[in-house]
């Protein structure tokens, strides 16, 4: 909808307040509500909103070591700006209307620290190197029968899940939770979040989700709203889901895999695709594909943020550890699917379900464009079996302090992205770091607790 389309709309069905939201550096969203006349104030020059939210961590704790706010500066208003394409009637609470923000003014300049404005970026310089993307990103998360009270009462143990034992694709499990499952497919898809398959994965309450694909500035929309989404549909059955990437050592992690491709303008021809090539792949999507090999090790922390991302990255957990590729195999990093040309894409699997999906498609586009704009060479051979045994082209960082100092100090990063984000981004990672480094966990105490 267009500005007068979205007044008259809101005219018509008498709404009266206006729920809108942006994402933070960690993907959380913040907002507010707001009254129908501060969103019609606000629709020619933005909305002030407490620039904390991009000066404090994922606990609200305040970073000592950032830049574009803080103590120094006094935690003054900035201006959001709410993009009306992204319109949308929220059908669980009563169809409140629903707009997403960034932090991009409109002569296009934008917060160094802002997710969404990062991802617009790249896609401008998609646009103008004439290619249209295609993204899509699925989750897998995990879902108990508990509450966030519940929760803490509990000190995070002995949770219930939503089911028993080990059970990926049953067609019991969901049956047996029709209710939340069947809310889950309709009302994601009435909130414009459409669901191309939903089942369960291996593991107690785990479920999987793939979201079809779009544009890719309206993917990571539905990927970022996904997330929140599925929250407040399950708290409405009693039901806490998270997207920690490993939140029990054995279990297997919950992945945010990536899929996208690159196509004309018209959409009438996928540029990755030639029928010709032993491997169906034409010499943009190797350049691309080589652009991701290339830049992976210089932008890890984009794809894996949080100090429970290297949980799930390690060997014969469904995740990849090395810096690899290969054709539909799923322990490489970068997997391609070349079954048909409407279907041959690329699939980046280091992404968990923690991931801030403005920031992992950022770095899955721009990389790829960064080995087209390059001519790079796929000079790395297809892996044959077994991708943790292929270390030949390296393997991931296994931890977020090395791969936040490697981000930091990295030319292509800055490159990519500029070094006001870079610098940002990496001291909020170092910061989650140190916040881990002090801490003491349940394995030191019970290992260290009476023996020492």
């Amino acid at each position: 909808m267009n500005k007068e389309q979205v007044i008259a709309y809101i005219n018509d069905n008498n709404i009266q307040k206006i729920k809108f939201a942006f994402a933070d550096i960690d993907g959380v969203l913040r907002g507010k509500v707001i009254s129908k006349q501060k969103f019609l104030d606000g629709l020619q020059g933005g909305y002030g909103f407490c620039d904390v939210v991009f000066g404090w961590d994922i606990s609200d704790a305040p970073y000592d070591n950032v830049a574009v706010t803080g103590w120094h500066s006094g935690y003054p208003d900035k201006q959001c700006y709410i993009d009306l394409s992204t319109f949308r009637m929220i059908p669980w609470e009563d169809n409140i209307l629903f707009f997403l923000a960034d932090y991009t003014r409109p002569d296009r300049k934008a917060l160094d620290a802002c997710p969404r404005s990062l991802l617009r970026k790249i896609v401008a310089e998609c646009d103008e190197l004439g290619y249209h993307a295609e993204f899509a990103q699925e989750f897998e998360w995990f879902n108990f029968l508990e509450t966030p009270q519940t929760l803490q009462d509990k000190g995070f143990a002995n949770m219930q899940p939503l089911s028993p034992g080990m059970f990926g694709y049953s067609i019991i499990r969901p049956s047996q939770n029709s209710g939340f499952y069947n809310d889950l497919f309709n009302l994601l898809t009435q909130f414009n979040i459409p669901i191309e398959g939903l089942h369960t994965e291996t593991g107690p309450g785990v479920y999987e989700a793939a979201i079809t694909h779009a544009e890719t500035l309206e993917a990571a929309d539905r990927a970022v709203l996904f997330k929140t989404a599925v929250k407040e549909i399950a708290a409405r059955h009693g039901i806490t889901a998270t997207f920690m990437a490993k939140w029990n050592e054995n279990l297997p992690g919950c992945s945010g895999h990536i899929h996208q491709s690159l196509w004309t303008k018209d959409l009438s021809q996928n540029l990755f695709y030639d029928a010709a090539d032993i491997h169906k792949m034409s010499e943009l999507h190797k350049q691309y594909l080589a652009g991701q090999l290339y830049c992976l090790p210089h932008l890890l922390p984009m794809y894996a943020p949080t100090i429970n991302s290297y949980k799930r990255l390690v060997e014969g957990a469904w995740a990849p550890t090395t810096i690899t590729w290969a054709i539909d195999n799923r322990t490489t990093a970068l997997r391609v699917i070349n079954t048909s040309e409407k279907y041959t894409r690329l699939e980046t699997r280091i992404p968990g379900s923690d991931t801030n999906p403005y920031l992992a498609i950022a770095a899955a586009l721009a990389s790829g464009l960064y080995g087209i704009k390059n001519k790079l060479t796929l000079d790395v051979s297809p892996t044959q079996g077994n991708g943790y045994a292929d270390k030949a082209n390296g393997s991931l960082h296994t931890n977020l302090y090395d791969a936040a100092v490697a981000m930091q100090q990295s030319s292509v990063a800055k490159n990519l992205f500029g070094e006001g984000f870079v610098q940002h981004f990496t001291q909020t990672r170092l910061w989650e770091h140190r916040q881990y480094a002090k801490s003491v966990s349940d394995w030191e105490l019970k290992r260290y607790f009476e023996s020492v």
